[in-house]
C-alpha cells in the first residue's frame, strides 16, 4: 500500500491491487474533521508505510486546520524510543492520536500503554490493525476500546469456501474421510476434535479481506495476458510470442480493475456507544472575548481576551437593526433607508472582489459600472437621510407642512431617479467606448502587465464625477444639520462619515492616476474599501452602542431631547 511504488519511473510494472496509503491518509484527515478535533497527536511506525503515510496526512491535516501537538516514531527493535513516544503520549494535551503503524509496532504500542496503564484516548487506526483481534484483550481494552479506522472491505467470492477453505480443513484433519480402518478414523478424529469445533468455514471467508483482491488481480492479469496472447476460442493462444510486463498496463482491463481498486477501503465505526471525545488546544472565546495567538505556538492554540468597550455582540449589523426595528433610535433614524443603505454598502465591499484575477472583457465592464452604481445608491440613502432630518426640524416650526412634500414614497423615489442618473451614464459608457482588457508594456521593459483599459476616460471620469456631486452635496445639507436641537442628531454622524469619504476619493485621485500597473488597482480597492467602512462605522457604530450598551437611552423621550425636569 506504500504511495512510494506509485513512482512509475522507478516501478513501471507495478499494479496495484488496493489502494495506496495516500488515499487513507486524506480520510483519515476527513475522519478527524468530522468529529470536530482540531488538536491530535500522531504515532507512526518508522518504516516506508509509516513514514509516507504519516507525512500525507501531516500535510492534509495543515491544509484542513487541523493542528498536531507532536508527531512521534518508532521502529520495533527500538525499546528506548518506544518508551519516550509513550511518555510524550502521556505528557501531552491532544487526546486523539492517529495511529499511522504497522502491525507488529502496534502490538508493542499497546502493551506499552497497558503496562503503564494509559487510557482516555480516541485512537484513530490504518487497516493494517484496525480489525484485528489480536489486540482484543481485558487490558487493552482501556487503550483501544472505541477505536475509528479503516478496513479493506470484506467480500465473499462465490464458490470460495468450497474450493480453499473446505480443501484445507479436508487435507489437513482428514477425519471426514471413510478410507481406511475404523480405528484409525477414530483416532484421527479424537485427535482433532477441538479443532474440528471451529469448522465453520464459511464464516471465515469474509474476513479474508485480502483474498478478493488477490482474486481479482489473478483474473485482470488472466484477462490481459490472454488479449496479449491473442488467445481464440478454437486456436488457442500463440505461446510463442514473449511479453514484457511493462506492455500488461496499458490494457483496458487491467487499468479497469486498476481504478476499482482504488475504492475498496471502507471506514468502520464502533456500533455500541457514541463517540464524544473533545481535543482542542483552546475552547471556543465566549461572548464579549477574542482570540489571541499564543507566541510560538500553532493556530489553533490561543488565549481569549476581553473585547474593547464597543465592540461586544453576538449578532451581525442588519440582524441586529432588524430585531430592534421598532425601537425608537432606529423609528428616529428612518429604518427603510437604514436598511437600504446596509444592502447598498454590501454591494460596495462585493464590488472589490471584481478588481481580483485576470482581466477579461465582462470584469473591465463589470468592475467599474457596479462600483460607480452602488456608490451613487449608497450616496442616494444618505442624502435621502441627510434630507428627512431638515425636514423633519422644519415640521416641528408652527405652520409648516413640508413633510408631506417629501414623506416614504419622495424618499424612495429620489433614491431611485439619483441611482437611475448613475445607470445611464454607465450605459452610454459601455455603449460607446466600454473598457477592456490591456496588456501593457510601458513601464516595464522585462513584464507585461494585464490591467483593464478604460476606454473612453470621459465615461469613467463621468461616473466619478456624479459620485462626488453627490458626496459634496450631502456634505454640504449635513454641515447644515449638524447643530440641530436633537438628542440623538444623526446629521453630525453623516457629516463624519462624508468628510472621510471624500477624503478618500480626494486622496484618491492623485494616487490612481500616479500608480503603475497593478497598484492603480490596489490604490482603487483600498479607496472603495475604505470609504465603505467610514460610512458603516460613523453612522451605524453610534446606534450600535446605544442599542448594546446605553438601552435606557432607546427612547422615545430621549431621543426627541424631552427630559423631565424639576420646577423650582
Amino acid at each position: 500500500t506504500c504511495e512510494c511504488l506509485s513512482n512509475r519511473k522507478y516501478y513501471p510494472s507495478f499494479f496495484r491491487t488496493i489502494a495506496s496509503d495516500y488515499h487513507q491518509s486524506r480520510a483519515l484527515v476527513y475522519i478527524v474533521k468530522h468529529f470536530g478535533w482540531s488538536w491530535v497527536g500522531a504515532v507512526n511506525s518508522d518504516n516506508d508505510y509509516g513514514n509516507n503515510g504519516m507525512a500525507a496526512f501531516l500535510q492534509i491535516a495543515q491544509e484542513e486546520g487541523i493542528c498536531v501537538e507532536y508527531s512521534v516514531k518508532f521502529y520495533r527493535t527500538e525499546t528506548e524510543k518506544l518508551k519516550k513516544v509513550v511518555d510524550i503520549i502521556k505528557r501531552g494535551t491532544a487526546k486523539v492520536i492517529v495511529s499511522f503503524v504497522s502491525f507488529v509496532e502496534m502490538g508493542l504500542l499497546i502493551d506499552q500503554l497497558s503496562i503503564q496503564k494509559i487510557a482516555g484516548f480516541q485512537m484513530i487506526g490504518v487497516e493494517s490493525w484496525i480489525t484485528t483481534k489480536n489486540y482484543i484483550t481485558s487490558s487493552s481494552f482501556h487503550s483501544l476500546g472505541g477505536s475509528l479506522g479503516f478496513a479493506v472491505r470484506k467480500i465473499n467470492i462465490e464458490g470460495f469456501a468450497d474450493y480453499v477453505i473446505k480443501e484445507f480443513w479436508d487435507t489437513a484433519f482428514p477425519c471426514s474421510q471413510s478410507e481406511g480402518n475404523s480405528s484409525q478414523y477414530a483416532l484421527n478424529c479424537s485427535r482433532y476434535e477441538e479443532l474440528l469445533a471451529l469448522k465453520i468455514y464459511n464464516e471465515d471467508v469474509p474476513e479474508q479481506r485480502y483474498a478478493s483482491n488477490v482474486y481479482k488481480a489473478v483474473y485482470a492479469v488472466a484477462h490481459s495476458l490472454h488479449s496479449l496472447l491473442k488467445c481464440k476460442e478454437q486456436e488457442g493462444c500463440e505461446k510463442s510470442l514473449t511479453i514484457q510486463p511493462q506492455e500488461v498496463k496499458y490494457k483496458r482491463q487491467i487499468k479497469k480493475r486498476e481504478h476499482y481498486f482504488c475504492c475498496t477501503f471502507l471506514m468502520i465505526i464502533s456500533k455500541l456507544g457514541m463517540v464524544k471525545p473533545s481535543s482542542v488546544c483552546s475552547e471556543s472565546c465566549p461572548l464579549g472575548t477574542r482570540k489571541a495567538a499564543q507566541k510560538g505556538r500553532p493556530v489553533c492554540c490561543y488565549d481569549c481576551i476581553p473585547c474593547a468597550e464597543g465592540e461586544i455582540s453576538n449578532e451581525t449589523v442588519a440582524i441586529l437593526f432588524y430585531s430592534k426595528k421598532d425601537t425608537p433610535i432606529i423609528k428616529a433614524n428612518n429604518s427603510e433607508l437604514s436598511f437600504l443603505l446596509l444592502f447598498s454598502l454590501t454591494l460596495c465591499f462585493l464590488c472589490s472582489l471584481t478588481f481580483i484575477g485576470r482581466p477579461t472583457e465582462w470584469s473591465c465592464m463589470l468592475r467599474h459600472t457596479a462600483f460607480g452604481i452602488t456608490f451613487v445608491l449608497c450616496i442616494s440613502c444618505v442624502l435621502g437621510k441627510t434630507i428627512v432630518v431638515l425636514m423633519a426640524f422644519k415640521a416641528t416650526l408652527p405652520g409648516s407642512n413640508v413633510m408631506k412634500w417629501f414623506g416614504p414614497k419622495q424618499q424612495r423615489l429620489s433614491v431611485f431617479v439619483f441611482t437611475l442618473v448613475q445607470v445611464l451614464i454607465c450605459v452610454l459608457w459601455v455603449t460607446i467606448s466600454p473598457p477592456f482588457p490591456y496588456k501593457n508594456m510601458k513601464y516595464y521593459k522585462e513584464k507585461i502587465i494585464l490591467e483593464c483599459n478604460l476606454g473612453s476616460t470621459i465615461g469613467f471620469w463621468a461616473v466619478l464625477g456624479y459620485i462626488g456631486l453627490l458626496a459634496a452635496l450631502c456634505f454640504i445639507l449635513s454641515f447644515l444639520a449638524r447643530k440641530l436641537p436633537d438628542n440623538f442628531n444623526e446629521a453630525k454622524f453623516i457629516t463624519f462619515s462624508m468628510l472621510i469619504f471624500c477624503a478618500v476619493w480626494i486622496t484618491f485621485i492623485p494616487a490612481y492616476v500616479s500608480s503603475p500597473g497593478k497598484f492603480t488597482v490596489a490604490v482603487e480597492i483600498f479607496a472603495i474599501l475604505a470609504s465603505s467602512f467610514g460610512l458603516l462605522f460613523c453612522i451605524f457604530a453610534p446606534k450600535c452602542y446605544i442599542i448594546l450598551l446605553k438601552p435606557e437611552q432607546n427612547t422615545k423621550q430621549n431621543i426627541m431631547g424631552k427630559t423631565t425636569s424639576k420646577s423650582y
